[in-house]
Parts: structure tokens; sequence; C-alpha cells
């Protein structure tokens, strides 16, 4: 199956969340071939110092497992700041745990480049109407 062709409005910064290192810097560096500016955090905690440093984030792409903070528990703080900040969750689990509920677009872990462009592309759409 093809991924579907969603094209993207003009380059983004795009603020990508993952406590384990190698994923991180691989989503930054999709990112960035994509032609977006990528910024890292490696926890929720400092995502969202990234966020209150007064920086324009168009997408915040976060793990959903990480130590601290969970994902979801991110993009609501995310959003208490910036309540129209498209989220996407990436995250390895097929369910989510039991007790956690979220509207949240999601991308299965392992990903590759082109799902990652067209989630990219849909919520910076979505973000523009």
């Amino acid at each position: 199956m093809q991924a579907e062709t969603v094209t993207a409005p003009a380059a983004s910064t795009i603020l990508v969340v993952d406590d384990d290192a190698l994923i991180n810097m691989s989503t930054v560096d999709m990112v960035e071939d994509l032609g977006h500016t990528a910024l890292e955090a490696y926890s929720g905690k400092q995502a969202l110092e990234i966020l209150a440093s007064g920086k324009r984030i168009d997408v915040l792409i976060t793990d959903y497992a990480m130590p601290g903070m969970t994902g979801v528990e991110l993009a609501e703080q995310a959003r208490a700041l910036w309540p129209d900040l498209p989220v996407l969750l990436a995250t390895g689990y097929s369910d989510l745990p039991s007790g956690t509920t979220t509207d949240l677009p999601r991308l299965s872990k392992p990903y590759q480049q082109a799902e990652l462009e067209t989630h990219i592309s849909r919520l910076l759409q979505g973000r523009a109407t």
C-alpha cells in the first residue's frame, strides 16, 4: 500500500520529543530532509521549556511513553500554552494503556519518512484553514 501524497505548506518548525536518542535523531533527520526546521527535546519538561520560550512551533511530534510525562500529558500542557498547536503522537503501542483517552492523531512506530510527511502535511494544512 502506498502512502497518500499530501503537499505541505511552506517549511515549518517542528518540535520533536522522544526520550530515545536514536529515534529522536532519526525523526529530526527525516523532518529536516522534508525541508522543515526541527527542534529536539528529550523529555516533556524540556519540550515545555522550548514551547514557553516563545519560539514559533508549527507542529509538536511526541513519543507517548516517556519517563515523567507521557506524550498525552505533554500535549495537554502544550495546548494550555498554545491552544491551536497541532500535535502528533508517535507510539509503538497498538492501543494506549487503559484509561488513556485522546483524540490526537497517531503515527505508529516504526514509521517511514513518507508516513511522517503525510501526517505533518495534514496537520499543517489543518492549521492553515
